[in-house]
């Protein structure tokens, strides 16, 4: 089992940045994870993924140029820097991890079999 957990939300003015981690604990995370966020009244919506390797990056177009999503696979932790940060950025944002040796990446969040609680980011105009 993997166990997931995100740090780093909190309260930025728009325009600000914010970094998020995701430390995975269980064992090695030897797949694929993504970033998923979710506001209130709306569905979860994929942000950012990346491969095993970190090869391999994908984003949603509304965060295309403004976020980055990277891995230290040493320290079984992904991150998400976030930088020009919106108003409508503001959501809870989770951590995801396919399963094991599950490499490629994907938008679905039914390809993700281990999740975060998640962390609240709220940005403010």
């Amino acid at each position: 089992q993997v166990q997931l957990v995100e740090s780093g939300g909190g309260l930025v003015q728009a325009g600000g940045s914010l970094r998020l981690s995701c430390a995975a604990s269980g064992r090695t995370v030897s797949s694929a994870m993504g970033w998923f966020r979710q506001a209130p009244g709306k569905e979860r919506d994929f942000v950012a993924a990346i491969s095993w390797r970190g090869s391999t990056t994908d984003y949603a177009d509304s965060v295309k140029g403004r976020f980055t999503i990277s891995r230290d696979n040493a320290k079984n932790t992904v991150y998400l820097q976030m930088n020009t940060l919106k108003p409508e950025d503001t959501a809870i944002y989770s951590c995801a991890a396919r399963s094991r040796y599950s490499s490629i990446t994907s938008r679905s969040p039914g390809a993700y079999d281990y999740w975060g609680q998640g962390t609240q980011v709220t940005v403010s105009s």
